[in-house]
């Protein structure tokens, strides 16, 4: 698991001179349009690197809203991630 040099965004919580680590990172993408697929590799690049970790440890995933709503519409894109968070 790679430890982050990223600033302690979790707020500590544990001894002195531990920080958390990411074990990994989901994320999804709500959107009718655009097509993600060909961007997937450099939004997995970029979240890796704005995290730390290796892009091994992102998941990137899309999927549509089925028509329903702005987002549905096209008139809008939500996204949702979830991480695995471990303390040492």
């Amino acid at each position: 698991m790679a430890r982050s040099s990223k600033p302690d965004f979790f707020g500590g919580g544990g001894a002195a001179g531990e920080t958390a680590a990411s074990a990994n990172v989901d994320v999804t993408v709500v959107a009718q349009q655009p097509r993600i697929g060909p961007h997937v590799a450099a939004m997995r690049a970029n979240v890796a690197n704005a995290l730390g970790i290796t892009e091994g440890q992102v998941g990137i995933k899309a999927t549509t809203n089925e028509g329903l709503g702005f987002i549905g519409r096209g008139e809008g894109v939500a996204a949702m991630a979830v991480a695995a968070v471990e303390w040492p």
